[in-house]
């Protein structure tokens, strides 16, 4: 009786810690008339939501967060990207998703783009959030569009600066799950996932490094990305087998991305 109690525990614990969640995604954003909706820029750090007490990845995994990162944080649910800095998404990752906290969590904030919970239009909801900002809890700051014009001068200053793009959302409505064209997503590239099968030596500076991936799509076309390797991942690439994140411009007659650029591996979230 006791060891089948201890296994419905354990059994209750696995579930608790890899639940599904109902959570906003964007579309693609294609010339949509946006004009009045709110821009903001989209954080390229590990996107977290808080239930009033955890935070869980948006696979619905339990996020090891140390207890003064959160201490602050108010008693409803939030949904934000934990974040450092432009271009720091390899470190954010190894820390957010470690098991054992470390002290490298000073280094992040979590950046609330919605209160999924409380009633009202998006900016009626996030005013409740802002009573509750503090050192390690930031609202993600919320432009008014006013053209397409004005779109393409913000992403463009982000995207100079580093940043990943732009989201624009609908402002007026309530809380909705799922995704939807009433939230988007604006970049000047496109990304795309492919998985490692293989590795090419470097030559030059990256002699006795990773040269590139040798990587496949869903679709089947095969080809080699090296743009965009940091020295990290060529002196330590991971696994074949593992998916890659990279982003692209357009595609070949032979199907495969131009421009390609390796932007980060996949790690279960």
């Amino acid at each position: 009786m006791v060891r089948k109690t201890l296994l419905f525990i354990v059994f209750f614990l696995t579930i608790a810690e890899s639940k599904p969640l109902a959570i906003q995604k964007p579309k693609i954003f294609k010339d949509q008339n946006i004009t009045g909706w709110m821009m903001s820029e989209k954080l390229d750090g590990i996107r977290g939501v808080w239930d009033g007490k955890h935070l869980y990845t948006k696979n619905g995994n339990l996020i090891h967060a140390p207890k003064y990162f959160t201490n602050e944080f108010p008693p409803f649910a939030l949904d934000g990207e934990i974040w450092s800095k432009r271009e720091d998404f390899e470190n954010i990752q190894s820390i957010v998703l470690d098991k054992i906290p470390c002290k490298r969590w000073k280094t992040l904030t979590y950046n609330v783009f919605e209160a999924q919970t409380q009633k009202g239009d998006f900016l009626q909801r996030l005013s409740i959030v802002k009573k509750f900002e503090s050192k390690y809890l930031k609202l993600i700051k919320q432009i008014k569009c006013k053209s397409k014009e004005e779109l393409d001068r913000y992403l463009k200053e982000i995207e100079l600066k580093g940043g990943e793009g732009v989201i624009v959302k609908n402002p007026v409505l309530d809380y909705f799950s799922g995704r939807s064209s009433h939230l988007l997503k604006v970049k000047s590239f496109k990304d795309m996932e492919a998985k490692i099968i293989g590795y090419k030596s470097g030559k030059g500076k990256y002699k006795n490094m990773l040269g590139s991936f040798k990587v496949k799509l869903k679709n089947g076309v095969i080809f080699n990305l090296g743009g965009g390797l940091s020295d990290k991942i060529r002196k330590n690439p991971p696994p074949l087998g593992s998916i890659v994140t990279f982003k692209y411009y357009s595609f070949t007659k032979q199907g495969k991305p131009k421009f390609a650029s390796f932007m980060r591996v996949r790690e279960a979230e």
